[in-house]
């Protein structure tokens, strides 16, 4: 019997090819299992997502602890965390959402306030003060409208009646004190302004600055008086002046907030931001803040006042004519007995698209797209001074979208006014 030698070269050929198979079926399985820790990871990424959306959810319909965080439980697995740390962005609550699955992590953070129900949504509330509101001129009132037990009457100022086929184009209740804000948020706007020099911005080094709200928040800060010219401000940022902030029409300002006993916005501003103040505002002709701005006026607390707010006559908000603010405007405070002074004016033309609160005297020249909340309103004209008159000034709720998100009252329904970066 003859054995037959394999040649050399079919033994290597053989060789090979159980080489190559064996590369393609390591490579067919490494393959697998990266596949499988993709399809892992992926589903990790989606839930670490999911879960920073959840706890933005438990921040709309649960309470928390200011200035502090929050942990919730999942699933009792400890390799996944969710943690809540709520704060104050201007006015408005901010909540930021942190959800960890091993080394995936996501971070939500969301500006919130209170939203109103689709139903039946008001348009005036007029705290009862035992008086009539007066209506003159082309004065429209449309919505829902709360009103004294006087009600509401046509008026006459310098032989201007009352043009409207009906007085309120809406159903009307009974009034009595304006709604409260939330003293979470009132014992903040009384202790709002911390300095913190190792965040400061040092404007003679750039004149753009973004900061994200993921970051501690940046400061530019000043004893005297701050000029923003030719300056770009976005994002996690205060200027703060002890005495007053200038705002020009060079400015770009998204999302920050202003803090000085007053503020002036120079005519043809336009931009998105908060302005706090505890003296005067004033913004100029034809400004277009954009939402969710603000303009917050609450007068300083006097040493010898019990109350939150000192009596002061002087103290206003005034907004230029033309001018349009999509968002927030408040004044609160006391006033003196016998105060015949508006401290809000919104002016001839002027539109504010959101919400006006004012704990004294507004006079309302300008439209409202919106909800006034307001405990007196004053018209001053050719000379005199018209208690609880509105003239030639127009409140309609129906303009305002129903997705709006404003001020925070007391055991208010929350809602996302919008997702910061």
């Amino acid at each position: 019997m003859k054995i037959k030698k394999l040649q050399a070269g079919a033994l290597q050929l053989t060789i090979f090819i159980s080489v190559v198979i064996g590369i393609i079926l390591a490579s067919f399985i490494l393959l697998m299992q990266l596949h499988k820790q993709f399809e892992v990871q992926t589903s990790f990424i989606k839930e670490t997502v999911n879960n920073a959306q959840s706890g933005i959810d438990y921040a709309l319909i649960n309470d928390m602890v200011l200035n502090d965080s929050t942990f919730l439980n999942i699933y009792d697995e400890e390799y996944k965390t969710l943690s809540l740390y709520k704060n104050y962005w201007g006015i408005f609550e901010k909540v930021t959402s942190k959800s960890k699955i091993k080394k995936q992590s996501f971070i939500k953070t969301a500006l919130i306030g209170t939203s109103q129900s689709d139903n039946n949504r008001t348009a005036l509330y007029l705290k009862d003060n035992k008086k009539p509101l007066i209506l003159v001129g082309n004065t429209k009132i449309e919505g829902t409208a709360y009103l004294p037990e006087q009600g509401v009457k046509p008026g006459n100022i310098s032989g201007h009646s009352y043009y409207g086929a009906q007085l309120i184009y809406g159903n009307i209740y009974k009034s009595r004190d304006l709604p409260k804000f939330s003293s979470e948020l009132l014992n903040h706007l009384s202790h709002y302004k911390t300095i913190n020099e190792s965040h400061f911005i040092d404007m003679g080094t750039d004149r753009a600055f973004a900061n994200s709200f993921t970051k501690p928040k940046k400061q530019i800060y000043s004893t005297g008086d701050i000029l923003l010219t030719n300056i770009t401000l976005n994002g996690h940022i205060e200027v703060v002046s002890e005495t007053k902030i200038i705002v020009d029409t060079s400015a770009v300002l998204n999302d920050i907030v202003l803090m000085a006993p007053e503020i002036e916005i120079k005519d043809y501003v336009e931009g998105a931001f908060q302005a706090l103040a505890n003296k005067n505002i004033a913004v100029g002709k034809q400004c277009r803040l954009h939402y969710p701005s603000a303009l917050v006026l609450v007068p300083k607390k006097e040493s010898n006042d019990d109350e939150l707010n000192s009596p002061i006559t002087t103290k206003q908000i005034d907004i230029g004519d033309g001018s349009e603010i999509t968002g927030t405007v408040i004044f609160y405070g006391k006033t003196k007995p016998n105060n015949f002074n508006p401290q809000l004016i919104i002016r001839k033309e002027s539109i504010v698209k959101g919400e006006v609160y004012c704990s004294s005297n507004l006079e309302l020249k300008g439209r409202v797209y919106g909800t006034v909340f307001t405990s007196d309103f004053v018209a001053k004209e050719s000379g005199s001074i018209y208690q609880n008159h509105i003239y030639n000034g127009n409140i309609i709720i129906k303009e305002l979208p129903a997705q709006y998100v404003g001020i925070s009252f007391e055991a208010s329904n929350k809602g996302i006014i919008k997702w910061l970066y």
